[in-house]
């Protein structure tokens, strides 16, 4: 599979990135252990060089399965495989909570390489901005990771270009990772200036909570904790019935070229020149070789013009 440049940290990585938190379990459809390693395992063996994770996702058990998945896959996998974890926020309870202190950010880094089953991280990511703790203390623990290599680049996610600019003074900051994909495009200017910066770019959320697969396509009531209600707006009204829209205008595309709503998405999101890699979550290794199909053909630029005014339309 081809690598693009991951901004300045030097990294090569695949144009598509595995998202573990569905993976992890909370919030998320029920899987067997089998099924959820499985996954992993049907990721780096088409070729995804670049896995993302945190300990956020379901305490940490994203993180274990990553660990064991690449341990079962034999001597050397885990070298050929990039991994960004998180730090900042925790999974308690079943609630999440944010903390930029810097002990916690250093314990759960040790605890991230211990789930891992790895003596290195290659990206940590700060989930969360914290605006309790001061940022020179936050990121002075992530320094002091890097300088005991103990990771090798510091990145950030759900930062806003102001808050991005001030972690950029306090440290090192290479990369950065926010939700994007045809309905949530708040952050485009923020990739598009962390670019220009020469940040690698990553996004999350590319398939929309997995709404623009086309999976669901009844209003229905989730659990709270669930994040089709918790997290992603789209599974609730009036935005349900927008994104179904804009799904018609997905679908003749999908008939015309032999490929699945998901690839169309994926790819509308990847296509974008300030995007260096899109991530995507997959719970099964059926859904993993599905979407990455999607970087067997591209969209044409007619097409991506066609999907940027209807996905105008949901977000107006």
């Amino acid at each position: 599979m081809e690598t693009v440049r991951f901004g300045k940290t030097g990294m090569m990585v695949t144009p598509l990135t595995l998202g573990t938190w569905g993976i992890g379990g909370a919030g998320w459809d029920e899987n067997t252990d089998e099924t959820r390693l499985d996954a992993i395992a049907a990721a780096v063996e088409c070729g995804i060089n670049f896995i993302d994770t945190a300990p956020a996702y379901n305490a940490g058990k994203a993180e274990r399965y990553i660990g064991k998945a690449l341990e079962q896959m034999g001597p050397g996998t885990r070298q050929k495989v990039q991994i960004a974890t998180k730090c900042a926020n925790s999974f308690i309870d079943g609630q999440y909570v944010r903390s930029g202190r810097p002990e916690l950010i250093l314990q759960q880094c040790e605890d991230s390489l211990k789930n891992l089953r790895t003596d290195y991280i290659d990206l940590l990511i700060v989930h969360w901005p914290d605006p309790e703790i001061p940022y020179e203390k936050t990121f002075g623990a992530l320094t002091r990771l890097k300088e005991e290599g103990c990771i090798r680049h510091i990145g950030v996610s759900n930062f806003n270009q102001e808050q991005l600019q001030r972690a950029m003074q306090c440290a090192d900051v290479e990369a950065l990772q926010l939700q994007y994909s045809m309905v949530e495009q708040g952050n485009a200017d923020v990739l598009q200036w962390a670019h220009g910066q020469g940040l690698g770019v990553m996004t999350y959320g590319s398939l929309g909570g997995g709404i623009l697969t086309g999976r669901y396509r009844t209003l229905e009531q989730y659990a709270p904790m669930d994040n089709r209600n918790r997290f992603y707006p789209y599974f609730r009204e009036p935005l349900f019935s927008r994104v179904m829209e804009l799904l018609k205008v997905m679908e003749p595309i999908a008939k015309e070229r032999g490929v699945t709503l998901a690839e169309i998405a994926i790819n509308w999101s990847r296509q974008k020149d300030f995007i260096d890699t899109s991530m995507f979550g997959a719970q099964s290794r059926q859904k993993v070789e599905s979407n990455i199909k999607c970087l067997d053909w591209t969209l044409s630029e007619e097409e991506m013009e066609m999907l940027d005014r209807a996905a105008k339309a949901v977000l107006s």
